[in-house]
């Protein structure tokens, strides 16, 4: 690499400076506190592990998007962590012994070897609070809850829409159609990419009943407000049992969603099959005209420590802290007090207390008379024998 290239970061990584990063710690803080009010434990996984657990379960999702590397001390293989969630799934099972609920969250840093899109990082830093141990729809309504909280915190509450969609409607239609690997892989493709024209010549090629070939149509369709579930109901009227009982927990869902927030709008996808492996029920994400992606998202994922050898029930969402931060409003740049140098003992007193009191206190190094100026609204300064705070004057320049 040329020097002149050396202060490059990769493509897709992203750093952060001042006043930014900040806002973010600022965030960040408010809302581990948030997720403590509700009786959400903080964990701290760590940054890389070995690769059979990142991959295990819910992980094999992440192989594509996982770094590797070989540990120099075992020789074994290494993994820097993509998502948060199966690590926190590993603590559930083997680390902690809830036999009921165990409510956890997080925040740190993951790693991607490609970014999800043309916009996003490599390199996010994300948040996220789930549930393990209870299946009942009430736990899902706590954790979308949380997430919209989680959001009214940042300040993002204008136009602010929240789609949801259940796993189970898809792959209910499509086992009841007996569609092999192939086809399903290809009746997704076409479903998630709205490509109705080569929808119906696909659905037409497949020789099955006009019942069948009406729902397969019709899926993409669904989307929309309340009244797609109503429509589905009529639609799919023949589909399996799973199917229903998966429209009828969206309806229950956004019943009890909409009681608490009514300013929310609701928004619907019964084609959705976002994280294929992933995802067992219920999915949902969050989104604002503010933001051209998806703000936060989640779903249910039961089961999800079977192969850590304790089987539970689990629901969660995540985000990505710097993007709220992105579209959060601006927290102000935090002004300080501006003392003067020197090493008198009644001045670092002084400097002393103000710090304990909360003040930020920044102490001028010597022939520094700009930047730590910029920083500060007050000054320190001796009269008499006391050491007192005055407003600065920006036209002054100080001196030493």
């Amino acid at each position: 690499m040329a020097l002149a290239e050396r202060w490059l970061l990769p493509d897709g990584v992203k750093e952060i400076l001042p006043p930014k990063a900040r806002q973010v710690e600022v965030l960040r803080r408010r809302l581990l506190d948030l997720y403590d009010n509700w009786g959400y434990e903080q964990v701290m996984p760590p940054l890389v592990e070995h690769l059979e657990s990142l991959l295990t379960g819910v992980g094999k999702d992440l192989d594509i998007n996982t770094y590797k590397l070989v540990d120099q001390e075992s020789g074994h293989s290494l993994g820097l962590r993509a998502d948060i969630t199966p690590q926190v799934a590993r603590i559930d099972a083997h680390r902690m012994d809830h036999q009921g609920a165990n409510r956890l969250c997080y925040c740190g840093s993951v790693v991607h070897t490609r970014a999800e899109n043309m916009l996003a990082s490599r390199n996010p830093l994300q948040l996220g609070a789930e549930i393990y141990g209870h299946a009942g729809i009430e736990s899902d309504v706590e954790v979308v809850s949380l997430m919209i909280e989680t959001l009214l915190a940042c300040g993002i509450e204008k136009e602010l829409t929240l789609d949801l969609g259940h796993v189970d409607v898809f792959r209910g239609v499509v086992a009841e159609a007996g569609l092999n690997d192939e086809q399903h892989k290809h009746y997704h493709r076409l479903v998630q990419a709205k490509a109705l024209p080569e929808l119906s010549a696909f659905v037409a090629s497949l020789e099955l009943t006009a019942e069948l070939e009406q729902i397969l149509l019709a899926l993409p369709r669904m989307n929309g407000g309340i009244e797609v579930l109503q429509n589905a109901q009529q639609v799919l009227v023949n589909a399996p049992l799973v199917v229903k009982q998966a429209i009828s927990y969206l309806e229950q869902l956004a019943e009890k969603i909409s009681k608490r927030y009514p300013a929310v709008d609701l928004y619907f996808d019964l084609a959705e099959l976002r994280g294929a492996n992933y995802h067992t029920g219920v999915v949902f994400s969050a989104l604002s005209p503010s933001f051209a992606q998806t703000i936060a998202k989640g779903g249910r994922y039961d089961c999800i420590g079977e192969d850590f050898g304790r089987s539970r029930p689990a629901t969660g969402f995540s985000t990505d802290l710097v993007i709220l931060s992105d579209i959060s409003e601006n927290i102000a740049m935090r002004a300080g007090v501006l003392a003067p140098a020197g090493e008198e003992l009644s001045l670092l007193v002084a400097i002393d207390e103000l710090r304990k009191q909360g003040q930020r206190v920044i102490q001028r190094l010597p022939e520094d008379d700009h930047e730590a100026q910029l920083f500060c609204d007050r000054v320190l300064e001796k009269q008499a024998d006391s050491w007192v705070v005055v407003p600065r004057d920006p036209n002054l320049k100080l001196k030493n």
